[in-house]
């Protein structure tokens, strides 16, 4: 009877120990990340999932969503912020109006070369807009890179902003890009997107701007002779969680996550600016591509700047002061 008391005994500490064991596993939780169309960010999106599900021993699984299967950067944002997806990537300029703090990416030469850029993102303005944005339902977690926006035309090698004076140039409706335009004595034309090859190749602008990648994704510069590298406005993606989904993870799995931010961020950043070289030497064969120095540059700011542009963009801000911190 001992012996039989001792067996049951050992079987109840054994099955114990087991159900303590499976207790205290990691819960198994899969994530959907929705990604836009971009090739670095589709890129970036597989480096996250592979860092994620790895650095939390895999328990951890994010699903790829790519080139905006769940729907266009408003609704799939305001899909992350209701909790129907749980992590997304977005250019910043359609979230402005939920995160007034966006409309700072839509001040023309804010930044002068991608340096400032970072420098600003990932210093303390870029970062307090990044917690700002939990008030507001959605868990910021980087910046990531859509680019520079760069300027084509059919008629001159735009060099200096005397250089766009009469131009008809597609624009977004966008109050900032519109009055910054105008300064500039260009003709600034809101138009959908869809609308643009066409109405490019028929002549009814002269020009548009847009990122490298999305310029040469869209074969732009085949109705384009002129391609300048003006950089006159930087926007950010940027990559987010909903933050009830990120608080309900495991200490392990938050860093996990936060893991797979920095890493991916990093990787996406590198690999935009190398698809960037790799466009540029492509359109070279093709276009005349013009480069503009630093001084060149200042110049179209000068005349942004003397135009009050930046008082627009404050006007829209929740805090105007992080215009002023990133100017200096």
């Amino acid at each position: 009877m001992k012996r039989a008391f001792v067996l049951v005994l050992a079987a109840l500490l054994v099955v114990t120990a087991m159900a303590g064991s499976a207790f205290c596993a990691e819960a198994k939780v899969t994530l959907k990340l929705s990604n836009v169309t971009s090739q670095s960010a589709i890129d970036a999106g597989v480096v996250f999932k592979k860092v994620a599900e790895e650095a939390s021993g895999g328990s951890l699984t994010v699903n790829l969503f790519d080139s905006n299967q769940l729907g266009d950067d408003r609704v799939v944002i305001e899909g992350t912020i209701f909790g129907d997806i749980d992590i997304a990537v977005s250019s910043t300029s359609p979230m402005a109006n939920i995160f007034p703090d966006f409309f700072l990416f839509d001040s023309p030469y804010l930044f002068l070369n991608t340096e400032h850029a970072y420098a600003g993102l990932d210093g303390p303005v870029g970062q307090a807009i990044l917690k700002n944005m939990e008030k507001k339902g959605l868990k910021g977690l980087g910046f990531w890179e859509n680019g520079f926006r760069n300027f084509t035309n059919s008629k001159v090698a735009v060099k200096v902003p005397a250089d766009v004076k009469g131009m008809k140039i597609r624009t977004m409706e966008n109050d900032i890009h519109l009055a910054a335009w105008r300064a500039l004595g260009a003709n600034p034309t809101p138009m959908a997107f869809t609308e643009l090859f066409t109405a490019l190749q028929q002549g009814t602008v002269d020009g548009e701007e847009n990122p490298l990648g999305i310029i040469d994704g869209n074969k732009f510069q085949e109705v384009q002779k002129y391609i300048s590298l003006t950089q006159h406005v930087y926007t950010p993606y940027i990559l987010c969680m909903n933050p009830d989904k990120y608080n309900s993870l495991s200490a392990a799995q938050k860093a996990a996550i936060d893991k797979a931010a920095k890493e991916s961020t990093e990787y996406q950043r590198n690999r935009s600016q190398e698809l960037e070289k790799q466009i540029l030497a492509k359109c070279e064969k093709t276009n005349v591509v013009t480069y503009l120095s630093a001084g060149e540059k200042k110049a179209w700011q000068d005349v942004v700047k003397n135009a009050n542009i930046f008082d627009l963009v404050k006007k829209k801000l929740e805090n105007p002061s992080y215009l002023d911190e990133l100017l200096k």
